[in-house]
């Protein structure tokens, strides 16, 4: 593992996110976990493990069944995900095509919809933000797209994946789960997201990543968390 490109988390620093003895009634066992403002974390186990169950109860995409969630030292109550968005907690999920894109929308209308839910009905983004956050986005990310008003199903996957990171980092999260966000996508794509994820944070977000491919988590991880049969068994770190 390349030392220079993970960041190790500072010890002194409150976590962003604390659970304790979070469980939820995706057979979730009671876990703790915290995560530190500029740290990359991720958790690991085989397919099945509960990999994916533990962010989704974080982000209260599955019902949370007991224990406490803290954001920055305070408890908060997420029974659902617009709550999670509302505290700064953003969430790209492990299927693309089923929970991700919304394959007739444009572009423009894929990376402004969270933060629209986040705002409410009431608080219309107007066409200018729209287009201005679809543009910077589109640039930032490089997307290849003929234009923001493209249907997002006719970009490749790992464009549609860039679009769907775009979404999340418009609601300007602290925190950012990404679930298998290089699966299936070209070699290319893929290298760039696990850069941006280093540079995230770098510029002090919090990031939980998780893929299949050890290698590329040891690549981007400080500390990973270890699952089996839907519960953590143990944590690694630094040389471990």
């Amino acid at each position: 593992k390349d030392e220079s490109l993970v960041y190790e988390a500072d010890e002194s620093i409150p976590p962003v996110v604390e659970v304790e003895g979070l469980q939820s009634n995706a057979g979730i066992k009671p876990f703790d976990f915290n995560i530190r403002k500029g740290e990359v974390n991720g958790f690991t186990g085989l397919l099945g493990s509960g990999r994916s169950e533990c962010v989704r109860a974080i982000f209260g995409a599955d019902r949370v069944t007991g224990g406490t969630v803290k954001k920055s030292g305070k408890v908060v109550k997420i029974n659902k995900p617009l709550d999670a968005m509302k505290q700064g907690i953003a969430y790209l999920p492990e299927d693309r095509k089923k929970d991700g894109i919304i394959a007739d929308l444009s572009v423009r209308e894929n990376i402004i919809i969270a933060l629209q839910a986040k705002r409410g009905m009431f608080h219309p983004l107007s066409k200018k933000e729209m287009e201005e956050a679809a543009d910077k986005y589109i640039e930032m990310l490089q997307i290849k797209t003929a234009s923001r008003e493209t249907p997002i199903k006719s970009l490749s996957g790992g464009n549609q994946q860039k679009v769907i990171i775009g979404r999340w980092l418009l609601t300007n999260p602290d925190y950012l789960i990404l679930d298998e966000p290089t699966r299936g996508i070209d070699i290319g794509t893929k290298t760039e997201i696990q850069k941006l994820v280093l540079d995230l944070a770098d510029q002090g977000m919090a990031v939980t990543f998780i893929s299949s491919e050890v290698e590329e988590m040891l690549r981007t991880c400080s500390r990973l968390v270890v699952m089996r049969d839907r519960r953590v068994v143990g944590e690694l770190s630094g040389d471990e």
